[in-house]
């Protein structure tokens, strides 16, 4: 039974990060709260899922000549490096405190994304009055 309720737990994170919500926003809760897995070991799944659905990303985005490769350097080199302390960071921090850092980073988030949309909001509405005037 439990392997149905990880294929479940795949397949929404699939379809979340398909939508360009990130696959591990969703994969690391669900996988702690509803399966019992430690922290650690979660964001250790959600850094393995990462890897294949990043290397087939670049091949459709390179198809579709999206990527710049005069300039792939500047954002992958840091990425890699800052990750690599992350993970080596994280290797040492308890599974209690991996938890906090996640839930207030997702609340950072939510909070981000509330904002956007209400300036959104607000930007159409006076584009609307604006019409309305004219």
């Amino acid at each position: 039974m439990d392997f149905l309720w990880y294929l479940l737990i795949a397949v929404l994170s699939g379809v979340f990060a398909g939508m360009g919500m990130g696959g591990g926003t969703f994969l690391i809760p669900l996988i702690t709260l509803l399966m019992n897995v430690e922290q650690n070991v979660a964001q250790c799944l959600n850094l393995l899922v990462f890897v294949p659905m990043a290397i087939i990303t670049i091949i459709i985005y390179a198809k579709q000549k999206l990527i710049d490769f005069k300039n792939w350097w500047i954002v992958s080199i840091p990425a890699c490096v800052v990750s690599t302390l992350g993970v080596l960071l994280a290797v040492n921090l308890s599974g209690k405190v991996l938890k906090i850092i996640f839930g207030g980073f997702i609340a950072i988030i939510g909070i981000v994304q509330i904002i956007v949309l209400i300036i959104k909001f607000i930007k159409q509405k006076k584009k609307n009055v604006k019409m309305a005037i004219k």
